[in-house]
């Protein structure tokens, strides 16, 4: 049995708002971002059409100077997730704006642009921050302006809560520092 499909919709009155259209580039914009993290899963959902070499993203994002991690994953639902943990704004804009991606948003939204600066709305003292991509592949694109197999594409950020516990290691890496954690090392066995 299929789980239900939960549909929201948000009202705006903000007459600053971009229009429409500019929203629908910055989702192209983070599809290119998606799809590049998921690399080696589009390119056998490429596989019809004529192949296109893909580097290894999890491993660039890596050698991006600030990325504190990368996890992969994929959900019950499907979704493809990247977590990627950056030390600040400073490094995730590293990455948006660093050749692989730059590249990545060429080849599959070539006609994306956007009215907005990436991250316009953080304050550039934020950190760390982490940021989750996500998509579900499909039969056929089905975003508009993204030249993918995918019904859904989204990138989030997050920053920590004070707060937590982690008992013999986190899903976050070390390096993310979130104030007020308790950590407690595994028991040793012998």
């Amino acid at each position: 049995m299929r789980p239900p499909t939960v549909t929201a919709t948000i009202g705006v009155e903000d007459t600053h708002m971009p229009r429409r259209n500019s929203i629908v580039r910055e989702f192209v914009l983070a599809a290119a971002l998606i799809a590049f993290i998921f690399g080696p899963g589009i390119l056998v959902a490429l596989a019809q059409g004529p192949a296109q070499p893909m580097p290894d993203l999890v491993a660039m994002l890596k050698h991006t100077p600030g990325c504190l991690g990368v996890e992969a994953a994929r959900t019950a639902t499907g979704k493809q997730v990247l977590f990627a943990w950056f030390e600040n704004k400073k490094a995730v804009l590293n990455w948006f704006y660093s050749d692989a991606h730059q590249t990545l948003m060429r080849t599959f939204t070539p006609t994306a642009s956007s009215d907005r600066a990436p991250l316009a709305s953080v304050v550039d003292e934020s950190g760390p921050i982490l940021a989750i991509a996500s998509m579900t592949y499909a039969d056929r694109p089905q975003v508009e302006g993204v030249q993918l197999p995918v019904s859904q594409i989204a990138i989030e950020l997050y920053a920590p809560l004070p707060g937590g516990l982690a008992a013999g290691g986190r899903f976050a890496p070390n390096t993310v520092k979130v104030p007020g954690l308790i950590e407690t090392p595994a028991q040793q066995t012998r």
